[in-house]
């Protein structure tokens, strides 16, 4: 399963959250996903402003992002009564929905920012009735982010469901990471200050990138590349001769 996340609008497009994210450029991203995949599994998140103001609403932005997007199934955030209703509603349409509970990054206004869920007996109790619920309106399977472990464990149990972890624990029936993230893709200041602290770094991508990108840069500047072997193509013999008398009859030399 490959999920096409809205997280792009900040590893990809650089922004600070992921709420800029639109869903002509999900669209976008889900197109260019499944012209690299062929048999994959693809969910595509429905992007914040895409389904909040109604079911009705959201059943449109998730028929264009199959249609259109080309994926499998849509994942949405939050287990509100109102997203319950979503869900059911997509659903019933004939479409896929993947959960999202625990940190919903659309709703860092709400949460106060990027923070852990689920600390408190009652929150986790609340995530956990919220499961249940998404499990019962349709959903096939939730994403559970940034929850103690025995909050996802406890969820995963009871549901018949696969639950994804992000941040939550080894128990769960899968993970997911923003695979940016895992490679250490991205070195700059402004991607490490949101760097998760979940996240295993499994190759240091990045710090390639920069290290080819300056040896390029130091090349070009003492004329060492291009040499004689990444210049291929030339003139014939005859064909140089008549290009150089060609340009000393205009006046050039």
């Amino acid at each position: 399963m490959t999920l096409v996340g809205d997280s792009a609008a900040m590893v990809v497009h650089g922004q600070d959250t992921t709420l800029p994210m639109t869903l002509h450029d999900m669209i976008t991203h889900c197109q260019a996903v499944k012209r690299g995949t062929k048999r994959t599994f693809v969910v595509g998140d429905l992007p914040f402003g895409s389904y909040e103001a109604s079911a009705n609403h959201a059943l449109e932005s998730a028929i264009r992002l199959v249609k259109e997007g080309g994926v499998d199934a849509v994942k949405l955030e939050g287990g509100c009564d109102a997203r319950v209703l979503t869900v059911k509603t997509i659903v019933s349409a004939g479409i896929a929905v993947v959960g999202h509970l625990g940190l919903t990054p659309q709703a860092i206004g709400v949460l106060g920012g990027f923070k852990p869920q689920g600390r408190t007996a009652t929150s986790a109790l609340e995530i956990f009735k919220a499961a249940l619920k998404l499990q019962e309106a349709g959903c096939f399977a939730i994403v559970l982010e940034c929850v103690p472990k025995e909050v996802a464990d406890s969820i995963t149990s009871a549901l018949h469901i696969p639950t994804i972890g992000i941040g939550a624990g080894s128990g769960t029936s899968g993970q997911v990471l923003v695979f940016h993230d895992l490679l250490g893709f991205l070195q700059h200041p402004h991607h490490a200050k949101v760097s998760p602290k979940f996240c295993k770094q499994y190759a240091c991508v990045g710090e390639n990138i920069q290290s080819a990108l300056a040896k390029f840069i130091n090349e070009v500047g003492t004329h060492q590349f291009p040499d004689e072997r990444f210049t291929p193509y030339t003139l014939e013999a005859d064909e140089l001769e008549l290009f150089k008398a060609s340009l000393a009859k205009a006046g050039f030399s």
